[in-house]
């Protein structure tokens, strides 16, 4: 069985996107080696995404970039799972699945098509939810040296919750954004 990844790229000051779900931020990223983006792309079979996320995309298609207009720059095919309460609305979209279900409900849906390849969450509220069952088995985290100082929060609870980490990979291909993965620590 593959991993439950949340993969990610925040600005310094912890942010994962803008205001009004803005990407073009993420010009501000220091390249990666050649192949860097098409290696990750490869090992992910199924992306879980939020619906605010699907349609701030769909609403800034005009404005996105190669690198935000599509998963990992375009370098990724696979499902797609958008959670929404109103899976209705996105039928007419072929490219993606729509779930009314729980966190658990839709990893273990994902699960059946990945196989041995990986799941990862691109939605920092799908992820806190994943988080909060302790589904998630990696963290993938590359830093754009820019401040946003507004926007979607890497995690955000209200009151607070600690959850540590600890380091399991340095992406040296990714040495100027940080690249690091990190395992939850349990027990």
């Amino acid at each position: 069985m593959g991993r439950v990844a949340w993969g990610f790229t925040c600005s310094i000051d912890g942010f994962i996107a803008g205001p009004g779900h803005d990407m073009s931020w993420l010009s501000a990223t220091e390249p990666s080696a050649e192949g860097t983006t098409e290696g990750l792309a490869a090992n992910v079979a199924v992306i879980i995404s939020g619906r605010a996320g699907y349609d701030a995309a769909i609403a800034q298609r005009d404005e996105r970039d190669e690198l935000t207009s599509a998963a990992y720059g375009g370098a990724w095919s696979g499902t797609e799972f958008i959670l929404t309460h109103r899976p209705e609305e996105l039928a007419d979209d072929p490219t993606v699945v729509a779930l009314n279900c729980d966190i658990r409900e839709a990893i273990r849906r994902a699960q059946e098509i990945a196989g041995d390849r990986d799941i990862q969450i691109i939605s920092a509220d799908i992820a806190r939810q994943a988080l909060e069952h302790d589904l998630i088995d990696e963290l993938q985290v590359f830093v754009a040296p820019v401040f946003l100082g507004d926007g979607i929060r890497i995690f955000d609870v209200p009151g607070g919750r600690r959850i540590d980490w600890e380091l399991a990979e340095i992406y040296d291909h990714s040495p100027r954004s940080f690249g690091r993965a990190y395992r939850p620590k349990r027990g």
